[in-house]
């Protein structure tokens, strides 16, 4: 059963801004947003259109926008990159040519932003979603996480938050709170996977016949970015460092990642977290990060 009891010190650490999320100069935007996180997630929502949903919006996204957008790894130039596209408040919903172009992460970080602004606890969480499309495939996806004091941490969809999208993808569950079954976060699906209660084929971006993105090592990926995230350091999804970034895991690596996904579980043990990545070289990220783009290709990056 989930704690209902935040403790101070994580309270803390999840409502103040990680270089990330932070808006920096751009802050005054945030002054008419509302506080409710079902209307956040929407707000948020209504400012990106993910870069495949260009036909589901019969739209054709600009090949520039499609291809950079999503480069983007802070939140105020996510919000320089809105404001310019159209500088009306952040609540007016935007024309679907106007929006950022972005992808999972990018609606996952913008409502984060938002609910920490609102003095909510909130956090990133990688895992591996099962309600976009392949049957019984668990694609790779990032969400929101929250604090509701009367219920604990739940997960949230800001992807989700138009109808429309709900429609396209037969989502049955309040994407305020998807059941986690639902979404897998990456430590409960490593475990699952070392344990042979599921079979690393069926998590990654693309199902095994649709391209080689998929096994234990993308797992593992997983588990090192969403560590990072709830140490709030929300990379982007193709980013990588440390241990585990080889296609064959050694066992080395592989206990490494039995450590990580004790803390990267439904229940993070705060203290726990905190102290393995400051403590691990091999899960810490460093201050340049390789990010495998995929539209831009390869190159070394140096963080904030």
């Amino acid at each position: 059963m989930p704690s209902t009891r935040l403790g101070r010190d994580a309270a803390s650490f999840y409502t103040a801004h990680s270089p990330f999320s932070d808006p920096r100069e751009l802050v005054g935007l945030y002054a008419d947003l509302p506080d409710d996180p079902t209307q956040l997630a929407r707000t948020a929502r209504d400012l990106m259109v993910h870069r495949l949903e260009g036909d589901l919006f019969r739209h054709a996204v600009p090949p520039d926008r499609l291809h950079n957008d999503a480069e983007t790894r802070y939140l105020d130039d996510v919000l320089r990159i809105v404001v310019e596209r159209d500088d009306a408040p952040l609540t007016r919903r935007r024309e679907v040519g106007d929006r950022f172009v972005g992808v999972c992460r990018d609606f996952a970080l913008l409502c984060c932003s938002f609910l920490r602004h609102a003095g909510i606890p909130a956090r990133l969480r990688s895992g591996f979603a099962d309600y976009f499309g392949a049957d019984g495939f668990h694609g790779d996806h990032v969400v929101t996480e929250y604090w509701d004091p009367a219920r604990g941490w739940l997960l949230a969809d800001p992807q989700l938050a138009d109808p429309v999208v709900c429609d396209r993808w037969k989502v049955d569950f309040d994407p305020m709170d998807v059941p986690r079954d639902r979404f897998i976060v990456a430590g409960k699906a490593w475990q699952a996977v070392r344990a042979g209660d599921a079979d690393p084929r069926a998590f990654g971006l693309h199902p095994p016949q649709e391209g080689p993105m998929f096994g234990e090592w993308f797992v593992a990926h997983d588990v090192r970015i969403d560590l990072a995230a709830l140490n709030k350091v929300e990379t982007l999804l193709w980013d990588t460092w440390g241990a585990g970034g080889e296609r064959e895991l050694s066992d080395t690596a592989r206990e490494l990642h039995d450590r990580a996904s004790a803390v990267t579980g439904d229940d993070v043990p705060f203290d726990a977290a905190r102290r393995l990545f400051a403590e691990s070289e091999g899960l810490r990220t460093p201050r340049t990060v390789l990010s495998l783009a995929p539209f831009n290709g390869p190159s070394e990056v140096t963080l904030r």
